[in-house]
């Protein structure tokens, strides 16, 4: 593992400790840092090409984070929970994830998961639920956020976005690509979302 992971899991760690909101501070402090690191395969995703875009437009607070994963992108293991069978070309061309620490991530956490989620622009990710918890900050804006039956609602870089376990919530972007940190706790962390609406 590289020291530019480690700086990574520090900047992002960082990032949760400023947080205005208590529901990702309260998260943060749960998390014990100290985590294994692992040696990870590098993949990558169609989505990655966005990057150069997020850094473009992500929010000034965001900016470290954000350096970090453009200049570690080809070094990360990227990956998607949906194939062909889920979604069509369009979808997977505009969507993927990269989970910092976890199961299945960079570093090694069987509690909790965290990561970044790409969306490219113009692309709906339809209602869906899972059993974890979920915490999301949104590092670009002018994405729109549904939770339960209500309208989307577009919500700002830095806003913090709780899904409780199991209920349904979907994400829409607009002109341009959404970059969001992302939490999972209170469930199994590697599960496949349930997917309840239309793309």
């Amino acid at each position: 593992m590289t020291t530019n992971f480690e700086a990574l899991l520090d900047a992002f760690h960082a990032f949760l400790k400023i947080e205005q909101a208590s529901l990702a501070r309260d998260a943060a402090a749960a998390i014990d840092w100290a985590m294994p690191a692992r040696t990870l395969e590098p993949k990558t995703v169609p989505c990655v090409r966005h990057i150069d875009r997020i850094q473009d437009i992500a929010a000034a607070t965001a900016q470290p984070l954000v350096r970090l994963i453009a200049d570690n992108r080809k070094a990360l293991r990227w990956g998607q929970t949906y194939t062909k069978d889920d979604f069509d070309s369009n979808f997977l061309d505009n969507y993927g994830w990269v989970e910092l620490f976890g199961t299945r991530g960079h570093f090694a956490n069987d509690a909790v998961a965290g990561g970044f989620l790409i969306l490219g622009p113009e692309v709906v990710y339809p209602s869906h639920h899972h059993q974890a918890e979920e915490i999301y900050i949104p590092l670009t804006d002018g994405t729109g956020w549904r939770k339960g039956e209500g309208a989307f609602q577009v919500r700002g870089a830095g806003e913090t976005i709780h899904h409780p376990s199991n209920i349904n919530h979907a994400m829409k972007t607009g002109v341009e690509p959404l970059l969001a940190l992302y939490l999972w706790r209170g469930g199994p962390l590697a599960a496949k979302s349930t997917i309840t609406g239309a793309a």
